[in-house]
């Protein structure tokens, strides 16, 4: 009897260990993808901000170091931090892009996905008015990532081993990036929970309504309000069961995965909020497991591609890369000591995150003390390497319904005012029809809600009219006397998504600046200018 009992219960735990290891298993080649995708959208990154670069990375521009440092921890560690000269920092992101480079062809990866980790972080530090979402999951993600087999197939390290690669990997690594993504999924839900908005339909139509942060085919989108609201329905339906994503498995997980691939790639086309949807959909992609490659396979030979081809080009690749030197410690003491301490890590890092992050939110959230010295600690050091968790209050938990633009009323030598924001007359009028184009690209956009946002004992506004003052001045040949900044919203309502000119308009006052140094005084308006 005993035995049968005994029986039964080692089956059980062996049906419940194989459903689990199901679960949370990323296929490795699943994770070459991912290794790739990931590389390719650092390079991305470093190259887009390269566009801003005197404006946002150097002395010359708004953030100097020592303004950055001023608002992060003392033990922020940044490589960026290390120089002020535009060279040395010019040549730290092509350092960072090079690293990138070399996790994309998987050469010493977990090295590669280290460095890389630390790099992105050091430049989210050199300026962290600019950050948004994306930046957070993008850290996140890169840094659960340091912990799996980047490097298992389809890589310079997988040819120079000389073991098999592994079909998939379930880990305590994979089940936490997999948890990471379903977190920021569900938290973001359950903050919609909260709101009436998100249940009536009205929710999406006044997000695509938001003409600042829209873009491409918003204003074809716009124009079908209902399908607009379903679509809403159903991104908040998903939100809210997003922990199917690790409780299905195989095709029916692929569906699911599938759903949010639509509802990211529809934002990437609507709406300007950076590289959130690509860094989202390489998250998603660890989900995919061993079917999709199966399908995958059997829809190629249906369309009649040449296999035969692609193997051949992945043998001359595979020869390229026996070529390159395989530099690596293989002494077996070392290898297990390695394995040992990163078991420790892994477990003890995954416990700190379930215990601080997710833990004051459970019945027993009580047991965690908040003032705990070993909690602030943990808490610190997670915040000076980026990888505390947010709130995940993206348009949550209701979606922000007003428009903005900026005119900073500046007045000259003469006497005369401008709008040198916009660089025009003064007026408070919409400077374009689409209020997108106010800013040269979507970071600037994060930095005026920096500026929009800044206390009065901030110097961001301050550090911006300052560097006005000292360009305008050499761009257009007019001299600058003060500045005062001004923020327009635009009340946003389901009449008038597409009708601007029926919006209801007000401003308010944000900074007051003297270009000479002096008491900065308010410059006086025409009247009836401001809405």
């Amino acid at each position: 009897m005993q035995r049968d009992v005994r029986s039964t219960l080692s089956a059980l735990g062996a049906r419940a260990r194989g459903n689990l290891e199901r679960s949370i298993g990323i296929d490795t080649r699943t994770l070459a993808v991912f290794r790739v995708f990931v590389g390719v959208l650092i390079v991305a990154d470093v190259l887009a901000r390269s566009r801003n670069f005197w404006y946002f990375y150097t002395d010359e521009g708004v953030v100097p170091r020592s303004h950055a440092m001023a608002v992060t921890s003392d033990t922020a560690f940044s490589f960026y931090h290390i120089s002020t000269d535009p060279t040395v920092i010019a040549g730290l992101m092509v350092l960072q892009v090079l690293i990138a480079i070399q996790l994309i062809v998987g050469y010493r990866t977990r090295i590669a996905t280290i460095l890389s980790f630390l790099f992105v972080i050091s430049l989210d530090y050199h300026n962290p008015f600019i950050t948004s979402y994306a930046d957070v999951l993008f850290r996140l993600l890169l840094f659960w990532a340091i912990f799996l087999p980047l490097g298992e197939r389809w890589s310079i390290d997988a040819v120079h081993r000389e073991r098999r690669s592994r079909a998939a990997i379930a880990s305590i690594a994979s089940g936490a990036i997999l948890f990471q993504m379903v977190y920021m999924y569900f938290y973001n839900g359950y903050h919609k929970l909260q709101s009436d908005v998100w249940g009536t339909g009205e929710a999406a139509p006044l997000v695509l309504g938001l003409d600042d942060m829209t873009f491409f085919l918003a204003p074809v989108v716009r124009q079908f309000p209902t399908l607009l609201g379903i679509g809403g329905l159903v991104w908040f339906a998903i939100l809210v069961i997003s922990p199917l994503l690790i409780i299905l498995v195989g095709r029916k997980r692929m569906a699911l995965i599938s759903i949010f691939a639509v509802g990211h790639l529809s934002f990437a086309i609507t709406v300007r909020i950076g590289a959130f949807a690509y860094v989202a959909l390489a998250g998603l992609l660890l989900f995919l497991q061993a079917e999709f490659w199966a399908d995958s396979k059997a829809v190629a030979g249906h369309l009649g591609l040449d296999m035969g081809a692609v193997s051949r080009r992945v043998d001359r690749l595979e020869a390229v890369a026996r070529s390159v030197p395989d530099v690596r410690i293989t002494d077996e003491s070392y290898v297990q000591m390695r394995k040992q301490l990163y078991s420790l890590s892994i477990a003890v890092i995954v416990l700190t995150v379930l215990l601080f992050s997710v833990g004051p939110y459970l019945p027993a959230g009580a047991l965690v003390d908040s003032d705990s010295p070993h909690k602030q600690q943990i808490e610190q050091t997670a915040n000076d390497y980026m990888i505390d968790q947010p709130d995940w209050t993206v348009f949550a938990p209701n979606p922000r319904t007003t428009d903005r633009y900026y005119v900073f009323v500046a007045q000259t030598e003469e006497g005369e005012l401008l709008d040198v924001y916009n660089d025009r007359p003064l007026t408070f009028d919409r400077p374009d029809e689409s209020l997108q184009t106010q800013y040269g690209t979507y970071r600037e956009r994060f930095y005026m809600n920096s500026v929009r946002r800044a206390s009065s004992a901030s110097n961001t506004p301050t550090l911006l009219a300052n560097h006005i003052c000292q360009t305008y001045e050499d761009e257009h040949g007019i001299t600058i006397t003060n500045i005062d900044m001004y923020v327009v919203t635009e009340d946003v309502a389901m009449e008038t998504i597409d009708d601007f000119e029926n919006r209801e308009r007000s401003s308010r006052f944000l900074h007051s600046h003297s270009c000479d140094g002096s008491e900065p005084e308010r410059i006086p308006l025409p009247e009836g200018m401001r809405p």
